[in-house]
């Protein structure tokens, strides 16, 4: 700015546009989630992750070549563009794996993008040190490192099949659906999911395929979507984004000298992707529920452990140790449960009829939440100091609490049987989830509501 339009703005506008520049990602992260439930209903789930990813070139391309044009705002929209592309993804990627999935390792496949990103953090943040990439004249270089990934998904996921689910239940293409699972499962026994398949299908024949506005007046999936609400915006509310956009501000507030932060935060990376792998290769063991219980109150108390130690530091120096302990705990806490099981739960407490729409609003939900700190958190911090992270500690106490009274365990269930497990919370009954009228399925509109 200084040097295209001779102008240094004040400090208060710097920390907008630094606000904003964070937040826009999850602008177009949420405007992503909106696109979901037409593009998996029209392109399917692979469709739509292939398609999506020419938003990361672009993206890329304006991120990479925004300091040579001396366009600040350049950032700001590939910033936004990218963030579009992970809005679709974040809510894609986890609907196709848990389609794919046997139900014995359908948790365990829906947590594996979740050790992805972190992995994809810690790479950044190596990268990110100043003996590598993070010399000012490089970020425009470091942020358009995300075409590289993109690119060897593009040359891997074409040869995938499209979800067997999607191409028999949604496209009634029982061929497509053979050819699929015997790809999936070459020396297994796939007729016993295609029942199952063919079981939800007939249930759907009595139950319309809903839009976004229907979910939401759907009596018989009331409380799905109140868990879905509850866990996706406590999962954004818990503190994780305000400790992953301003760690640095963090760990120098404790007292760690400037040149030693960006090693720290190498390290809390390391830890994510450790963490983010314990709750994978153990959530098919323990289940969803003690993942999101034991994360949800390990975060919480870590957080009241930050307000507390920030307090004390001045009087008792050894406190600085305790706040970076404590955000370390909140990263880790936050990697082996609550990071991933909301996507995974997302998927398996609605049937294919009302999938894409849970999908849309449980994304739209997250990235909101998601801006919302990345926003305010800055002026949230200015106004009441230590104490903004006792907020964060009521958020992460009330979705355990929750978790531990309405959320069922949902651990190698069908989605048949995890739609009647919630049959008795939405006062529903069974036969009517598993009705078998003679109705046949009408075409679907984008969102995938029935047209009589």
């Amino acid at each position: 700015m200084v040097e295209r339009y001779d102008w240094i703005p004040g400090e208060e506008l710097l920390t907008v546009f630094y606000s904003l520049t964070v937040s826009i990602f999850a602008i177009g992260g949420m405007t992503g989630a909106l696109l979901v439930g037409r593009l998996v209903t029209k392109y399917g789930r692979k469709g739509t992750l292939v398609r999506a990813s020419v938003l990361v070139f672009i993206g890329g391309a304006l991120m990479g070549f925004s300091r040579r044009c001396r366009m600040p705002a350049m950032v700001i929209a590939g910033r936004f563009i990218t963030g579009v592309h992970s809005g679709i993804s974040l809510s894609v990627v986890p609907m196709y794996l848990g389609e794919i999935a046997p139900k014995n390792l359908r948790g365990f496949l829906s947590l594996v993008p979740s050790i992805h990103i972190c992995v994809g953090v810690f790479i950044a943040q190596v990268l990110g040190l100043s003996e590598l990439l993070g010399k000012e004249e490089y970020w425009p270089l470091l942020l358009s490192l995300v075409v590289f990934p993109t690119t060897v998904q593009l040359m891997l996921l074409p040869w995938f099949p499209e979800s067997p689910r999607y191409l028999l239940i949604e496209k009634g293409n029982v061929s497509a659906t053979n050819a699929a699972l015997k790809w999936y499962r070459p020396k297994g026994n796939f007729q016993g999911e295609v029942d199952e398949m063919q079981e939800e299908q007939r249930s759907l024949s009595s139950v319309q395929t809903v839009s976004v506005w229907g979910l939401l007046r759907d009596r018989c999936v009331r409380w799905q979507v109140i868990t879905i609400v509850v866990v996706n915006i406590g999962m954004q509310l818990s503190g994780i984004d305000a400790i992953w956009f301003y760690t640095n501000d963090i760990f120098k507030n404790a007292g760690i000298p400037e040149p030693h932060i960006q090693y720290t935060t190498v390290a809390t990376g390391a830890i994510e992707v450790v963490s983010g792998m314990l709750g994978c290769f153990t959530i098919e063991r323990l289940g969803r529920r003690p993942l999101m219980i034991g994360g949800f109150l390990f975060m919480g108390f870590c957080c009241s452990g930050i307000t507390v130690s920030v307090i004390l530091q001045a009087e008792l120096p050894f406190m600085r140790y305790i706040s970076v302990g404590c955000v370390v705990g909140i990263i880790a806490g936050f990697c082996i449960g609550p990071g991933g099981v909301p996507f995974l739960i997302t998927a398996e407490l609605f049937k294919q009829s009302h999938r894409p729409a849970a999908y849309t609003v449980a994304g739209c939900l997250n990235w909101l939440s998601n801006f919302t700190i990345g926003f305010v958190f800055p002026f949230l911090e200015n106004s009441t100091g230590p104490y903004c992270y006792l907020i964060f500690c009521v958020i992460c106490l009330g979705v355990a609490v929750y978790t531990i009274f309405v959320i069922p365990e949902t651990k190698n269930k069908t989605f048949m049987e995890i739609s009647q497990m919630f049959a008795a919370k939405n006062n529903i009954p069974e036969e009517e989830l598993t009705s078998k009228a003679h109705l046949k399925m009408a075409l679907m509109n984008g969102y995938g509501t029935l047209v009589e």
